[in-house]
């Protein structure tokens, strides 16, 4: 019996010594992220960081693999989050425009002409709005962990450069599935037409749609120009900010240790994409500008006025859905975008 005691002794001793890597759930072999597009962009650029740093700091115990193409949803870019929540998708970094139709707050970004330059997208994403979206996202069931960039949502078609909402009319759209990107092309005379990104460029190939709107680093990337668009106008009408988020069961799997790792990695990963995604794209560095322009493709520069023209057609627009987003979170995205530091 002495022995008996001793042995359990010993072995609770041992328990509770134990480190706490001992004592953890097993760790999954492997957690998929999932991203709309692959590392020749700074978006999947930005999930390959995120991977790389967090495998080499934690030792290999949180191995992340990237799915570019929302390839774990099929490629159906509106159906990312709610396969975070569910679990179909353990981690991700997504665009706050797909993630719109399930969470009506993230619809703010895409408020037309709401931020005028770079300084205003900081002004959100890095100060209480962005606070009160974490906090948003946190009562939909996923783990916000830091932002990112895909960048202003320049518009290109094959048609003819664009000046004036006039020269809109008409012209065949490819959007992204958000009913606000159907209400703003609507209003300045445009036809939308709402398709994946993985159908968009045979589209534009073959001429069934016209043109459509996106970051420069995606038109350079992607090489548009090959495919019919061969007129940029830089207007600046929305932009993207990216969400790294962690499934909320994944999340808590993990150690604090762990937690704090991945946390920290995803901001890293997030400021890597920003300047990614501006890159030549800003006075005096405008280099990736001038190599748009070296395809042969007419880039428009819009002038103060004549950007004037687009938020005044669409501002029912943005009236409209100022009200679905909220009143309260609107104004305070407004106020901080009007304090910010230029």
């Amino acid at each position: 019996m002495r022995q008996i005691l001793t042995a359990l002794a010993i072995a609770a001793a041992a328990a509770i010594a134990a480190p706490p890597a001992m004592a953890q759930t097993k760790y999954a072999p492997e957690y998929r992220l999932s991203t709309v597009v692959g590392t020749a962009f700074p978006w999947g650029k930005g999930g390959e960081i995120w991977g790389n740093l967090v495998r080499e700091r934690t030792n290999g115990r949180i191995n992340i693999k990237l799915y570019p193409g929302v390839s774990l949803v099929a490629g159906d870019q509106t159906r990312e989050f709610t396969a975070i929540r569910q679990g179909v998708i353990d981690l991700a970094i997504g665009s706050t425009i797909n993630w719109s139709p399930q969470v009506k707050e993230l619809n703010l970004f895409s408020l037309p002409f709401l931020m005028p330059d770079y300084a205003a997208i900081d002004a959100l994403t890095q100060g209480e709005v962005g606070k009160d979206i974490f906090r948003i996202l946190e009562k939909q069931g996923v783990v916000p962990l830091a932002w990112g960039e895909n960048g202003f949502r320049e518009v290109t078609n094959s048609k003819r450069p664009i000046r004036t909402p006039a020269d809109m009319k008409g012209l065949k759209f490819r959007v992204v599935g958000s009913p606000i990107f159907n209400d703003t092309f609507t209003a300045l005379g445009a036809n939308p037409t709402q398709m994946s990104w993985a159908d968009a460029q045979p589209a534009l190939a073959s001429g069934a749609v016209d043109g459509q709107e996106n970051p420069l680093t995606i038109f350079t990337a992607a090489k548009l120009h090959t495919v019919g668009q061969k007129n940029v106008t830089l207007w600046g009408y929305v932009a993207d900010p990216l969400i790294f988020v962690a499934n909320k069961e994944v999340w808590e799997s993990w150690t604090p240790a762990d937690q704090k790792i991945v946390r920290d990695a995803a901001v890293e990963a997030g400021r890597e994409i920003i300047k990614l995604a501006r890159a030549g794209l800003v006075a005096p560095d405008e280099s990736t500008i001038k190599t748009v322009e070296g395809f042969g493709v007419t880039v428009v520069k819009l002038s103060p006025q004549e950007r004037g023209e687009f938020v005044k057609a669409t501002r029912k627009v943005y009236d409209k859905w100022a009200k679905n987003i909220g009143p309260d979170l609107v104004k305070k995205a407004e106020t901080s975008v009007a304090a910010r530091k230029k």
